[in-house]
């Protein structure tokens, strides 16, 4: 494990990589509230895990109070964490989060109810997390996924995926777009009533071709307005 003087300037390192705003090392130092909070962390986890609960507790505070930015000292954080910008970012007492992982402002890591034991996610290393997402749950993002801004993920998402929506969803796994064929995979209420309309017409269509004595022969073909809609109902994304 490198020596603290060596933490600090990776961290600072990796600032100055990853984002094109920052003039100088010592602007960084200087003014990012992200590293800030990572450093204070370091500073409670040491604490917290030689049982000063109460002490890297207290200080967790103190960090919240000057950063905006909330890491439980129970939290497992790996090296080259980066927080952009920052403000309201929350880090939960089980969360893990790898190694390069960036988060930006607004962005949870929490649990979804009063369970105990571990209940907080699990961020692999190489993971993005955009703006304002929530990762919710003993659930884990896999390595190199990209969460979109905005988003709610409740579910374990496997490495090399993009998601994004509420509930979050897999647009893209592995370089390739991801069709959602079942509109149950996204169990959302938009997604149920629309599978039900589509369910509702197809019934409509047979019955009407029997009204209409067509019996068992080849149904005709639909519009291409209409073929266009039961896509769009029928294929997800």
């Amino acid at each position: 494990m490198p020596g603290l003087l060596a933490l600090i300037r990776e961290d600072v390192n990796t600032v100055v990589e990853l984002d094109p705003a920052a003039r100088s090392r010592l602007e960084v130092l200087l003014c990012y509230a992200g590293l800030h909070a990572v450093w204070g962390y370091r500073i409670t986890h040491w604490f917290w895990s030689h049982g000063f609960f109460l002490t890297g507790r207290w200080m967790s505070q103190v960090v919240r109070f000057g950063t905006g930015i909330e890491i439980h000292p129970g939290a497992e954080i790996g090296r080259r964490l980066f927080i952009d910008h920052g403000s309201g970012v929350v880090i939960g007492e089980t969360a893990v989060v790898g190694n390069d992982v960036t988060l930006y402002q607004g962005v949870t890591l929490g649990g979804t109810g009063k369970e105990r034991g571990k209940r907080h996610p699990t961020i692999e290393d190489d993971v993005v997390i955009g703006d304002g997402a929530k990762v919710l749950g003993n659930i884990t993002v896999g390595r190199n996924c990209r969460i979109g801004a905005g988003s709610v993920v409740l579910r374990s998402v496997p490495e090399n995926s993009t998601v994004v929506g509420v509930p979050g969803h897999i647009i893209f796994r592995d370089g390739e777009r991801v069709v959602i064929t079942d509109p149950k995979q996204i169990n959302d209420p938009l997604s149920e009533a629309l599978a039900a309309v589509a369910t509702e017409v197809s019934k409509l269509r047979e019955r009407v071709q029997q009204l209409e004595g067509a019996g068992s022969a080849q149904q005709e073909p639909l519009s291409a307005s209409l073929q266009r809609i039961m896509e769009d109902i029928d294929y997800q994304i």
